[in-house]
């Protein structure tokens, strides 16, 4: 019989017997998003992490700069930026080892490019000419996410599966604040507590969720509190520190291969641009919110970092630029080329083995297809014997 069936009985608190399962005060984030660059910290930071950090950043800006100008010429169906959260993106690229997977959202293509992926290959997709336009397994980058954290359960079973066979692999899987108010969210950090998988969330806090602000989406004091209800520690970083963002990443890679178990870092930055090409940021936020943020920009803040430590001259700052220019300059050439596409790709790499519909399907469009060819054969003959 329990308490509840004992009839007269009412207890205010749990028996005796009960108590906490974790101690909440270790999981629990700092006060505020750790910093490092401004901060004493910044003196301990390695200089060569902090020059491989800058040129990253240039690069991605760039990049960012160039896919969005190919979305405008029509080149891209659609880009949703990261201008702004290059910190958040080129950090968890250089975390993680050769072996470690990445499993990225629609925002995160620089990520994917700072891991070594081909830029034209991470735009693929958005592009329309392919399911993901890069093999995941060869890479070790999961397709690129459009649906709204469905990836981060895909990154605990990966890992968990990692771990049972012995194998030496932590993921890292990347979500934006508005995926963490999905199921997926909830379900993917409990199995990778009970499992204690080795996989670290990257919470981008970019402000919105399209045009919904974060108190709007959740009443929590941080997205890093989430952790505690889980089991599992929060970080909460600055994310346009690229040095703080790698080092709280570092940490937490290096806890999870370990066996620490699974980490949730927040990394509070700023989108400072649409959420796409087919978004009106100006109907929900002001100019005066982007303009101070423009202030915090993760470029600026490691420039003045460097250059007050003398590591960076108008020498090492022009190469930095060239070398973006000259990744921008063959990403748009190529991206200018039009795609040698064949319809019948469509039916390709869906599933192992082909399902009667999609057969079926194939077989439709193969007759449609041969049969556009031959009205166009016919056409031409008629336009010959016409002349």
């Amino acid at each position: 019989m329990t308490v509840m069936e004992q009839r007269g009985v009412y207890r205010p608190t749990p028996p005796p017997a009960w108590q906490l399962r974790t101690d909440p005060a270790p999981l629990l984030p700092d006060a505020e998003p750790y910093r490092v660059l401004g901060t004493e910290a910044a003196g301990k930071a390695d200089e060569e992490l902090l020059g491989r950090l800058y040129a990253q950043l240039v690069r991605g800006r760039r990049y960012n700069t160039q896919a969005t100008a190919l979305t405008k010429q029509g080149r891209l169906a659609v880009y949703p930026s990261s201008t702004g959260q290059e910190a958040c993106e080129v950090a968890a690229a250089l975390v993680l080892q050769e072996q470690d997977w990445l499993f990225p959202s629609y925002r995160d293509t620089l990520a994917a490019v700072a891991r070594g992926l081909d830029p034209v290959q991470a735009l693929t997709l958005l592009r329309g000419d392919w399911h993901t336009g890069y093999d995941p397994r060869e890479h070790r980058i999961a397709p690129l996410c459009t649906p709204l954290a469905t990836q981060l359960p895909h990154a605990v079973g990966l890992a968990h599966a990692a771990r049972l066979k012995g194998d030496d692999v932590v993921a890292l899987a990347m979500v934006g604040d508005g995926g963490t108010s999905e199921g997926d969210f909830h379900e993917a950090l409990n199995f990778a507590a009970v499992w204690q998988a080795p996989v670290v969330f990257l919470v981008q806090n970019n402000g919105f969720a399209i045009s919904v602000p974060l108190d709007k989406q959740t009443a929590a004091p941080s997205l890093a509190h989430k952790a505690v209800g889980y089991g599992m520690p929060g970080r909460l970083v600055d994310g346009n520190d690229a040095a703080a963002v790698h080092e709280v990443l570092s940490e937490a890679v290096a806890r999870a291969r370990e066996g620490g178990g699974p980490t949730l870092v927040e990394a509070v930055t700023y989108r400072m641009e649409a959420h796409t090409n087919a978004d009106d940021a100006t109907r929900y936020r002001g100019d005066a919110e982007v303009e101070a943020w423009r202030a915090h920009d993760p470029i600026l803040l490691l420039e003045r970092e460097l250059t007050e430590r003398g590591l960076l001259d108008e020498d090492r700052t022009r190469a930095a630029r060239d070398d973006a220019e000259a990744m921008a300059a063959d990403l748009r050439e190529r991206m200018n080329q039009d795609a040698d596409l064949d319809p019948m790709d469509l039916f390709s790499h869906v599933y192992a083995e082909q399902t009667t519909q999609l057969r079926e399907q194939a077989a439709q469009l193969r007759a449609e297809l041969e049969a556009s060819e031959e009205n166009g054969a016919e056409n031409a003959d008629g336009e010959e014997n016409a002349r």
